[in-house]
């Protein structure tokens, strides 16, 4: 196996290619150089990235071809030249730098590196790599990890604990009845997935951590079955984790289906139910949860950030960071790291926006649609502007219509959900026959409201609760456009098919 040198002599790094999609990238046959295959950096605009080290520089090689890639490598490990090739960057740092250095790479934006250092630097499931970059944590006290959990300001990440602060859910699960469980939700966002997917041995120290405070037994790692490349490397890194406590870890696969995300019905598909629903709660997880056993149900953002604060002992006197993903009409979906202080512009700017920016879906498939960007990224702002703070930013361009988009999302939430309870599974239905209705010349918008609130306050978990968002935020912002298209008029002309059917 290749060893990552970290001073001395010529190291090559590939970061975001899978080896078994693109099979004929084996530069480890071909060249003599040292070649890791690394995790991705989240920023697929950037990769295929080739990283050439020698003796504390680094030349980055970013978007090559397969053909590029290998022309690079091969002129590299024969001239001995790391810029032979023309790189986009080259950067000089310490050379036992265990995570990757400062690039000035838009498309990474990497200055705020922390929870992501690893991903795109090291090997996944390497346990060489992780102990050069500081090893594995061992026998952190349980005062230790709450100041940690007070610290992280966990809320807003996919957690089901999103409403009350870390520690008050570990404290309730500590002292219910029973052997408690944590389980490590991975399923649908690709921050999480991209946590597990590269750098997964952070996302397991912050589990066995909090596992050992609070007297769990097991740790259940929860990944849609679809997601291959995070199952395979999570199985992989739990065969190789050093474990030393007595605590079980498990990798379990879902369907490959939305809802499945949502905590609550995270058990159910653990538990192996073919019918997923959510349950009713008061009592929550952390008193009832996995087969009845309280249960801890953490993202693997929160648990990788608490790993994180873990290391740095409190002694970084940074503003906390925020795992983001910015997708929808862009070029390139790209997963970064800002600090809670920067605004939602300045984290779409490490996206390709060719098209111009007209609004952003903040906070995942039912997040609040905004304008202004100019917005903090912190959960309480975020939740103040009624969006949503599950990390996912999806970008509408200057061309798209913003009614056909909600009434897609109200649309998905009809068909997607668990049908358990009357406010969504009906409320959901009606939504997108409401917005629907628009197009025959029918424009309700105090009935949109309404129904929308009996949905907010009624619906037994987040899914109904956040479904109606999208809708109701558009309504605030773009109401005109609405208006538009009850008169028989698209504004932007995506609609056309739909007008000239009326």
């Amino acid at each position: 196996m290749t060893i990552l040198t970290p001073t001395g002599g010529l190291q090559l790094r590939v970061a975001g290619v899978d080896t078994q999609d693109h099979p004929e990238v084996d530069l480890d046959a071909t060249i003599e150089s040292p070649v890791a295959m690394v995790g991705s950096t989240g920023a697929t605009a950037a990769e295929p990235l080739l990283m050439a080290t020698t003796d504390g520089t680094t030349a980055f090689y970013p978007a090559c071809s397969s053909t590029r890639l290998e022309t690079v490598a091969h002129r590299i490990d024969e001239t001995g030249d790391i810029t032979v090739e023309d790189p986009a960057t080259v950067v000089d740092h310490d050379p036992t730098l265990p995570e990757m250095p400062h690039t000035g790479l838009n498309t990474l934006q990497d200055g705020t590196r922390r929870v992501l250092a690893g991903c795109g630097w090291r090997r996944p499931a390497n346990v060489a790599d992780y102990d050069a970059a500081g090893g594995f944590l061992d026998n952190i006290d349980s005062d230790t990890v709450f100041d940690a959990g007070e610290n992280i300001h966990g809320r807003g990440w996919g957690d089901a604990c999103h409403d009350t602060p870390l520690t008050e859910t570990w404290i309730d699960a500590y002292d219910a009845e029973g052997e408690a469980a944590v389980v490590v939700n991975v399923h649908s966002n690709p921050g999480d997935s991209l946590l597990f997917s590269s750098t997964p041995f952070t996302v397991l120290d912050g589990a066995v951590s909090l596992a050992q405070t609070v007297d769990a037994s097991e740790i259940v790692v929860f990944a849609s079955v679809a997601d291959e490349s995070a199952v395979e490397t999570a199985r992989t890194a739990v065969e190789r984790y050093p474990n030393k406590s007595s605590i079980a870890i498990d990798v379990v696969t879902g369907p490959a289906e939305y809802r499945a995300a949502e905590p609550t019905m995270a058990l159910e598909a653990i538990e192996g139910n073919h019918r997923l629903e959510a349950r009713l709660r008061p009592p929550g997880p952390e008193s009832v949860g996995l087969y009845g056993r309280p249960t801890l149900i953490h993202t693997a953002r929160t648990l990788a950030h608490l790993a994180v604060s873990l290391r740095e002992d409190g002694t970084d006197s940074q503003p906390p960071t925020r795992v983001m993903t910015i997708q929808g009409d862009v070029t390139d979906q790209t997963i970064i790291e800002v600090p809670e202080t920067a605004t939602l512009e300045k984290a779409c700017a490490a996206a390709d926006t060719t098209d111009g920016v007209k609004a952003a879906c903040v906070g995942g498939r039912f997040g609040g649609l905004a304008a202004n960007l100019d917005v903090a990224v912190d959960p309480e702002t975020l939740t103040d502007a009624d969006l949503g703070t599950e990390g996912i930013v999806h970008i509408l361009s200057e061309d798209r219509c913003v009614v056909e988009f909600v009434g897609e999302r109200a649309q998905f939430a009809a068909e997607e959900n668990c049908g358990r309870c009357v406010p969504c599974r009906e409320g959901t239905t009606q939504l997108a026959e409401l917005l629907r209705s628009l197009y025959d010349g029918t424009y309700r918008p105090e009935a949109i409201d309404e129904l929308i609130r009996v949905m907010t306050t009624t619906s037994i978990c987040e899914f109904g609760v956040n479904a109606g968002r999208p809708a109701r935020t558009a309504l605030n912002t773009f109401e005109s456009e609405f208006e538009a298209h009850a008169n028989g008029r698209c504004p932007t002309g995506s609609c056309l098919t739909a007008m000239e059917a009326k």
